[in-house]
């Protein structure tokens, strides 16, 4: 195992000669990180190879919706591609199709995308699927005591609930 700094980066290195690159951020990130790792190599002693075979094999992203999800929802309507246990892990497991990637939904909103070749996949797969998701946005209701008696100050003024403030944009 071996890390850098910048770009930050960390190679699992094998007997067979072949290097693990985790950790960067880009696939630009990536190469500068491969590169330098073949020149620590070289400056330790060893003789690899002129040519690199780079090769990208998993791009990993996260997001947040800003909405929670229902993902019971999610799943009846969607359960060719869908697989949700809640007792062994709480996030959804969406299968797109193409591009073929996999989408880990949790209720909060917060998803994480895997499986891409290219970053250009990460966002057509969010694109494809944020519709999708949009159309199970949990709604808040607003609880039974803020509907009976809002609260008021001294002066008179109403104090409005957080739910009741989004129910109204709605």
């Amino acid at each position: 195992i071996m890390r850098l700094r910048e770009p930050r980066a960390t190679a699992l290195i094998f007997a067979s000669g072949k290097i693990c690159v985790t950790g960067v951020k880009s696939t630009h990130n990536a190469t500068l990180a491969c590169k330098k790792f073949h020149y620590i190599i070289e400056r330790v002693g060893f003789k690899p190879k002129e040519y690199m075979d780079f090769k990208v094999q998993n791009i990993v992203g996260t997001a947040d919706l800003g909405f929670p999800i229902r993902l019971e929802g999610l799943l009846y309507a969607h359960s060719v591609f869908c697989s949700y246990e809640p007792e062994l892990f709480p996030g959804l497991i969406y299968r797109l199709v193409n591009p073929r990637v996999v989408f880990l939904i949790f209720v909060s909103g917060k998803i994480v995308i895997t499986g891409a070749k290219k970053e250009a996949d990460l966002s057509l797969a969010l694109t494809k699927l944020y519709p999708v998701l949009l159309e199970f946005k949990k709604v808040h209701t607003a609880s039974t005591f803020d509907s009976i008696a809002p609260a008021s100050q001294g002066n008179g003024k109403v104090i409005r609930s957080a739910a009741e403030k989004r129910m109204e944009e709605v």
